[in-house]
């Protein structure tokens, strides 16, 4: 089978701060990820004006919502070190836009792929412009029905735009009994597309699951330490985990194998010796 690509979704992880991002490319890069994505945002466009001035208690103290916001927001001098870092340590990036002008900030990035977050599944402006872009599109859709789904690949086909979608429950973390991990046939059958997994559950198995059901893209959040402070740390995953991840689904690709059936390499001096 061909390699699964696998993400490690660094979002808002670094909660603003250069060098944790660097040190969770460091443990993507170790891992043996393919890329790394961060998210971008213009709070200004991005945060309704009924929480802008909500106050909000954070390690740097209270400030508006607004604020915050900004505070772990990167911009152009962020970017261009996480571009150069990136680089040097052989391991792709790139972000989820979350209003226009975001993704015209990215579009200036030689980038592998612009990822399109569940919650803007139905913003058909920011699809038809993404897909515009000539970038492969990787949807996530979680909180979806199959209608706004369909609607959102009609858009993405329409533009002739190379794309694949991810099955993602957006619930952090996810209780298992609600992955419903078959969408992923379903995707595939319906769509006939690329189709992969963006997890937020606390086990790995599920991860590498998704595999033998046809997923070739995985997408994982990832953190330091669960411990720390913002909304994401529950729900990703600690460096061990990431290591334990990679390694179970390049073993589980290796396990496939192509299906025929055959006398192995490894059972020829057995069968030699059994059979009579």
């Amino acid at each position: 089978m061909s390699k699964t690509y696998i993400i490690a979704e660094i979002g808002i992880n670094h909660n603003g701060d250069l060098d944790t991002a660097k040190q969770l490319i460091d443990i993507a890069a170790l891992s043996r990820c393919d890329a790394v994505k961060f998210q971008k945002r213009d709070p200004d466009i991005c945060v309704p004006n009924s929480q802008k001035n909500i106050l909000r208690e954070t390690p740097w103290g209270t400030m508006t919502y607004i604020d915050y916001k900004k505070k772990i927001e990167f911009g152009k001098k962020e970017y261009d070190e996480i571009d150069s870092y990136t680089k040097q340590k052989n391991i792709k990036w790139s972000a989820s836009p979350w209003d226009l002008s975001s993704l015209k900030f990215l579009t200036q990035y030689d980038i592998p792929f612009i990822k399109i977050p569940s919650a803007l599944l139905t913003d058909d402006t920011l699809l038809n412009a993404a897909s515009l872009t000539g970038k492969k599109i990787i949807l996530s859709t979680g909180m979806s029905s199959i209608e706004e789904i369909d609607h959102a690949v009609n858009i993405l086909t329409k533009n002739k735009n190379s794309f694949a979608l991810l099955h993602c429950v957006s619930a952090y973390p996810v209780p298992l009994n609600e992955l419903n991990l078959l969408c992923i046939k379903t995707l595939k059958q319906r769509y006939n597309c690329e189709v992969g997994y963006s997890g937020h559950e606390f086990r790995l198995n599920p991860s590498v699951a998704a595999i033998y059901l046809g997923a070739t893209i995985i997408e994982r959040h990832i953190t330091l330490d669960r411990e720390m402070w913002g909304t994401d740390h529950l729900s990703s995953v600690e460096p061990q985990g990431l290591i334990k991840l990679v390694r179970g689904v390049r073993d589980l690709e290796v396990c496939l194998g192509d299906g025929n059936i055959t006398v192995s390499d490894c059972e020829k001096p057995f069968k030699d010796k059994l059979r009579k």
